[in-house]
């Protein structure tokens, strides 16, 4: 298949399996290294599809796909340093020129992912990464605080401001606030609660919190009620033996009692307002994401299926990311399985789900109307 063949879907996953080599960097880049959720990536725009596209991993110097900048923000993508066609990188949001009253730059607070979703990490440490034996193998979210380039909590009235200034200055449609796991039985739901209601009373903004399951189902009703729209918990791998490997500490939260959880959650946040991070290419086959994923679609959970991304600095970094037509022998029965159970992620009201800029499986469900 020529490169001028490739359907949206397929292009995009290429592009997110394999990253694009920037041949010559520039000013114009907004990504940023290290971090929770994506890392060393880039949003692009892609026939009106944004995608955040790996540039500074690995792969990514490896990738036949190449980026050139040029005169008058010309920005073109190239195959094998054949042009295909132009794209356009995000550009830097205004809110990152402003500070707190403290002198914190916003954008330690929060980041722009895509090009119209504010994303944070509330607490920037997490009980599992502090101990490499339990840590999750993929996860980056130490490199940012230890770079500084964030700080480690953001209160409740630092997130209000900013968010606020997101909406205003940049248009900004929803909001993620992802945590790291700290030792309460909670595990980050107070953290979600408190920054929820201050950021609602400051601006009008779909949220979406992210968290493990918290010991006591009460959290969801709190969280709900703070004004969090959409709920994420992220089982991450779905076999025991590849979550024992992958992710040691978190796999003591067993895939039946996320199963449990989702149930919790669902009856309080809605069919479609519930979903799950699942990082294709960990060792999982294709048969359990599509089997475990059948089950999360029964209960009204969305599966987000994203390709795994070998991040710079963590014990993953030289792990490979899969091939794309391991990612679309996933990603096309799954958008099938989720227009027939009635789940599409424009209904998602905030998160990662309704950005999908970091799966193809937007394109695919996009496919079958």
């Amino acid at each position: 298949m020529t490169t001028s063949s490739l359907s949206r879907q397929q292009l995009i996953t290429e592009l997110l399996t394999q990253g694009v080599n920037v041949i010559n960097p520039s000013e114009r880049h907004v990504s940023r290294h290290g971090g929770a959720g994506p890392s060393d990536h880039q949003a692009v725009t892609i026939d009106g599809v944004t995608v955040m596209v790996p540039i500074y991993t690995q792969t990514a110097a490896r990738s036949p796909w190449q980026v050139q900048h040029g005169e008058q923000g010309r920005t073109t993508l190239l195959k094998n340093m054949i042009p295909v066609r132009d794209i356009t990188f995000a550009r830097k949001p205004r809110f990152y020129d402003l500070r707190t009253a403290e002198g914190v730059p916003y954008s330690h607070i929060a980041t722009l992912h895509g090009t119209d979703v504010l994303a944070t990490t509330v607490l920037q440490t997490c009980i599992r990464y502090e101990n490499r034996q339990k840590a999750c193998q993929f996860c980056a979210i130490g490199q940012s605080l230890a770079a500084g380039n964030t700080v480690e909590r953001k209160t409740p009235q630092q997130l209000a401001e900013v968010a606020k200034a997101a909406v205003e200055l940049d248009g900004v449609q929803h909001m993620v606030m992802t945590t790291g796991t700290p030792s309460g039985s909670d595990r980050g739901a107070r953290l979600l609660v408190e920054s929820a209601l201050a950021i609602k009373a400051a601006v009008d903004l779909p949220l979406q919190g992210q968290c493990e399951p918290p010991g006591d189902p009460v959290w969801y009703t709190r969280m709900k009620a703070a004004g969090i729209d959409s709920l994420g918990m992220h089982l991450e791998a779905v076999t025991p033996a590849v979550r024992a490997r992958i992710m040691p500490g978190k796999a003591q939260v067993s895939v039946t009692q996320y199963m449990e959880a989702f149930a919790q959650a669902v009856a309080v946040f809605g069919r479609g307002q519930v979903s799950t991070y699942i990082l294709a290419g960990l060792g999982d086959t294709a048969e359990a994401i599509l089997g475990i994923s059948a089950k999360l679609i029964a209960l009204g959970v969305y599966p987000f299926v994203v390709p795994f991304v070998p991040i710079s600095g963590t014990p993953l970094a030289q792990h490979p990311a899969p091939d794309t037509a391991f990612m679309a022998s996933i990603l096309e029965p799954l958008s099938g399985l989720l227009h027939g159970g009635g789940l599409r992620s424009a209904d998602i009201k905030a998160g990662c789900g309704r950005c999908g800029a970091c799966s193809s499986l937007s394109s695919y469900e996009q496919a079958l109307r």
